[in-house]
């Protein structure tokens, strides 16, 4: 029996995208919390495998050669595990085309979007006391999380998944979704994307990849002094 994949994880919308792949692709893993708002992050340990100090991050010990791999970067980590299943990734060279067009689309597009969105008008509101300077951002992100909503309603009106049959896309796209409150829109204004979003959910394994460390996530809009302290921790990192 293969050794449990190490999943770097804390249960944030990055961190359910492969909690939810290893899930639906039935890997045996081992979740290992990496507490983001306490800064673990930044641990040397941690480091080693994910240099950019962002979860999740994963270590295969049955790698390609034979020999542990760590793999860092969601889309990258998708990639990786569908390749290694030869599952979720598409079945001809078309069909794969258009599954990582659709990953690199939440991850250049919709993830850092609507994780702006989240900061400004939740976390940003905790910090800057002139909510008048915060006006702009939060119009202009919450306006192109709503462009892109719009995109993919209309790419899921004659299809049941993003790329056709459900595939890595999917996993990456859906945890975006989840805190669609949180970036100011309404599902209802989006049929296509608000049936596939249940289609998705209904799912075993998106039930158990979102659940997965539930009792350790703490909102970090909260006014409370750990919440405060956590913001300290991720916002406003620079190189030193």
């Amino acid at each position: 029996m293969a050794a449990p994949i190490e999943l770097h994880y804390w249960p944030t919308p990055n961190g359910w995208k492969i909690s939810i792949a290893l899930e639906e692709m039935h890997l045996p893993y081992e979740m290992k919390p990496v507490n983001i708002g306490k800064g673990e992050q930044f641990a040397p340990d941690f480091l080693k495998i994910s240099p950019n100090n962002r979860m999740p991050a994963i270590i295969d010990p049955d790698g390609p050669d034979g020999q542990p791999i760590s793999v860092f970067e969601s889309g990258a980590i998708l990639q990786y595990l569908a390749r290694r299943t030869g599952r979720f990734s598409g079945e001809s060279a078309r069909e794969q085309a258009e599954v990582e067009s659709w990953l690199m689309w939440q991850m250049g597009g919709l993830g850092p979007m609507a994780g702006q969105a989240h900061h400004f008008r939740q976390y940003a509101v905790k910090i800057e006391p002139d909510e008048s300077k915060l006006a702009y951002g939060q119009k202009r992100y919450t306006d192109e999380v709503n462009r892109l909503y719009g995109v993919l309603d209309k790419r899921l009106a004659n299809r049941d998944f993003v790329a056709g049959p459900l595939s890595i896309a999917d996993f990456a796209i859906w945890p975006w979704v989840v805190p669609w409150k949180m970036q100011g829109q309404e599902l209802d204004d989006f049929p296509h994307l608000r049936g596939w979003f249940e289609r998705c959910r209904a799912r075993d394994g998106f039930q158990k990849g979102f659940a997965l460390g539930e009792e350790l996530r703490k909102p970090l809009n909260a006014d409370t002094s750990e919440a405060d302290e956590a913001r300290k921790v991720l916002f406003g990192q620079r190189a030193s």
